[in-house]
């Protein structure tokens, strides 16, 4: 598979060969939904919590004497049997997260990123940085560039002048090669890369 590239004026400066065995094979998508089931998992917060009969407020004494009354018997006024006492099983917080083999991430990624080529979606950048922090620089540079929508730009090292200046930017995300994840591949619906992240991607998930 080649690619063209192009520079900030969306004029084609080159080409890049794109390894079969890396980007011809099969989209497998059961890695990408293990991917993305896996990592908003790890992004919940889990503070979600509910107060036992530990930690309802109310006396603990026993409201009447246990035989004689004609009375169900009963031990405290926070039983959970009760209105407003504590209750039994209910969520506490706790961590969603789980391991997820690297071979499995990678995976992933790769399908993730081959299904993009293959929808036409990838746009191939010789360089992608602005002259000054303003986000109407920054909207004009990705607009000449076909961005529409969610979109995803993509650097080895994301030059900060434009990090700062899509910060603003409905639907931009701009990522290091190395932080990129199926889910935000996916996310996207179109992705804006350069030609060092994309050669860099090729050498890690080969």
């Amino acid at each position: 598979m080649t690619l063209d590239v192009v520079n900030a004026q969306n004029e084609k400066v080159g080409s890049l060969d794109l390894r079969d065995d890396v980007f011809g094979g099969r989209v497998k998508v059961d890695l990408i939904w293990q991917s993305v089931v896996h990592e908003n998992a790890e992004k919940r917060r889990g503070t979600h919590a509910t107060k036992t009969r530990a930690l309802v407020s109310g006396s603990g004494r026993k409201p009447w004497r246990q035989k004689g009354t004609g009375r169900a018997r009963v031990g405290e006024i926070r039983n959970p049997l009760w209105r407003k006492g504590g209750t039994v099983f209910g969520p506490q917080p706790r961590d969603y997260g789980y391991p997820l083999p690297r071979k499995v991430e990678r995976g992933a990624l790769r399908a993730a990123f081959t299904q993009k080529l293959r929808d036409g979606v990838v746009t191939v950048v010789d360089a992608l940085k602005v002259d000054e922090v303003k986000t109407k620089a920054a909207a004009a540079l990705l607009r000449g560039l076909g961005a529409a929508g969610k979109t995803l730009v993509v650097d080895v090292r994301p030059d900060e002048k434009l990090a700062l200046s899509a910060r603003n930017l409905t639907g931009v995300r701009v990522l290091p090669s190395g932080r990129l994840s199926a889910r935000d591949v996916m996310d996207a619906q179109r992705v804006i890369a350069t030609r060092a992240a994309v050669e860099r991607l090729q050498e890690v998930l080969g």
